[in-house]
Order: structure tokens, then C-alpha cells, then sequence
């Protein structure tokens, strides 16, 4: 049994002991899947964690950047109070449609606002809103080290930050790659070597979705 086979059954294992079954988590899914979105949304456990850790910080403002087909939008959203919010921000078109679909379907589209555009250009719009408390950064890597510097900018003493697909494979120390991902992301890294403002780890991952792994920091 080759590695990814035993992560998968393991993910799988944790699903039917932890994460209840719902459907309409499902049919999101199944939505992504028959729009052809590309197929790199968070696991189940994953996006437990996310609502988890919304919980944690008893968020009541939460920015995502990089939306897909909503699946790690509603996740969050489901963790906020009566007066929560979610901004998630999205490039392409055709993602947020099917995202817009998917949040209406799991009831939570009051709660949620998506932008459409390159981030770079979105996040400048959201100054002057109320800090945010947790963020999530799963889009673009090259664009990482920019997309911290921004979301300093909305951000407060406490907020969390996370950072998803940080280690892609192990390929993260090959300090010769010419993979614009892989060199955003060790941009990320140095900048967040010794910032003043952040407090930082990261974490590897094994899973359904492979070898990974992600950054958590802390706005001090």
C-alpha cells in the first residue's frame, strides 16, 4: 500500500469518526466537480479545521483570499455567529458563479460577500473595514509574500492568519527552483523570518490531498 493510499484511508478514517455526514457538503462537491472547477478544494478535514479555528478565535470577521467553488468559504461560514461575515475574494468569474450557487444552496449566502477580481486589486478596496479576526490565503503562491504585506493592512493585535499549500511535495527547499509557486513561497518564508509584526509556524501534511502542509502567524 503506497503512501497516499494509507493517508487517504486515514483522512478517511478520521472523517467517519469525526465529521458528521452532510449532504449538502456533498453536493458542493458535486457541483465543483460538474462545473469543472479544477479539483484542488480542501479535504473535509481540512476545512474542519478551518471552522474550527474560526471557532477558536471566536471570529467574527473573516477574509479569504481565493474562493474556488466555495467549499472552504462555507466551511467557515457555518463556524461564524448570527452577525458573522465572510469576504472571500476570487479571480475567475466562472469560480465565483458556481461559488455564489454552492453558498445560496448550504444557506449561508447572507453571510458571505464575493469579490471578483485579482486580489492584488481587491484588497486595497477593503481599507477602512473592520479588521479582520481569522484569514485565509489559499490562491495564487506566487503572490504570497504580497498578499501577507496586504493583509497586515487589515488586520489587528490577535488577528490569525493562515497560509495553505506551503510545502508542495517537499519541492518548498529546493532553493534553485525556477517555479514561480514554489519561489513565492520562499519569499513568504523569508519575509516572515523575524517580522515584526507576525508571529509565525508551519506545519507539513499528509492526506487525501497529498504531501503539504501550511503557515499559521499571528498578528502581534
Amino acid at each position: 500500500m503506497s503512501n497516499l493510499d494509507t493517508w487517504k484511508q486515514v483522512d478517511q478514517y478520521f472523517i467517519d469518526q469525526l465529521i458528521p455526514a452532510d449532504p449538502v457538503m456533498e453536493d458542493v462537491l458535486k457541483a465543483n466537480e460538474e462545473a469543472e472547477l479544477p479539483s484542488i478544494d480542501v479535504s473535509a478535514i481540512q476545512g474542519k479545521m478551518l471552522q474550527l479555528f474560526v471557532k477558536m478565535k471566536a471570529a467574527k470577521n473573516v477574509l479569504e483570499i481565493g474562493t474556488l467553488g466555495g467549499y472552504s468559504t462555507i466551511w467557515m461560514a457555518k463556524a461564524l455567529p448570527e452577525a458573522g461575515h465572510v469576504t472571500t475574494l476570487e479571480f475567475n468569474p466562472k469560480h465565483a458563479e458556481v461559488a455564489s450557487r454552492n453558498m445560496e444552496m448550504a444557506g449561508v449566502k447572507d453571510k458571505i460577500e464575493v469579490i471578483v477580481g485579482p486580489a492584488l486589486e481587491s484588497l486595497p478596496t477593503l481599507d477602512g473595514h473592520e479588521p479582520f479576526d481569522f484569514i485565509f490565503i489559499d490562491a495564487d503562491k506566487n503572490n504570497n509574500p504580497h498578499y501577507i504585506k496586504e493583509v497586515l493592512k487589515l488586520s489587528k493585535p490577535g488577528t490569525t492568519i493562515l497560509v495553505d499549500n506551503v510545502v508542495r511535495d517537499g519541492r518548498l527547499i529546493d532553493s534553485e527552483s525556477k517555479d514561480k509557486s514554489i519561489m513565492g513561497i520562499r519569499e513568504m518564508f523569508d519575509l516572515l523570518n523575524n517580522h515584526p509584526q507576525l508571529d509565525s509556524t508551519a506545519f507539513q501534511t499528509v492526506g487525501s490531498k497529498g504531501y503539504d502542509g501550511f503557515v499559521l502567524a499571528v498578528v502581534t
